[in-house]
């Protein structure tokens, strides 16, 4: 078991993880990872407007990235444009 340490990244600002987990294996560091970002996505997606995207990055003790991952937010308001001439609106 090795002492891993989950930092974050929301294109603003980074947290690095100053107390890290034991983790046993690679199945653990995932599944940490995805709980992570999926909570974290949930409580900022609400404030940040259309696009967010937010990275956990898995370091070791030796401070050598083991794991990264990646989820991404991207919202598009549809129907305010106009249709552009000789385009056919899809929802006719």
């Amino acid at each position: 078991m090795s002492r891993l340490f989950f930092d974050f990244h929301d294109g603003q600002a980074f947290l690095r993880d100053p107390i890290g987990f034991e983790c046993r294996d690679r199945e653990v560091i995932r599944n940490e990872a995805v709980r992570a970002l999926s909570l974290m996505a949930k409580e900022i997606i609400p404030e940040k407007g259309e696009t967010q995207a937010f990275t956990v990055i898995v370091r070791n003790a030796a401070n050598a990235t083991v794991y990264t991952a990646t989820v991404s937010f991207a919202g598009l308001w549809l129907g305010e444009l106009p249709i552009p001439p000789g385009e056919q609106d899809p929802f006719d």
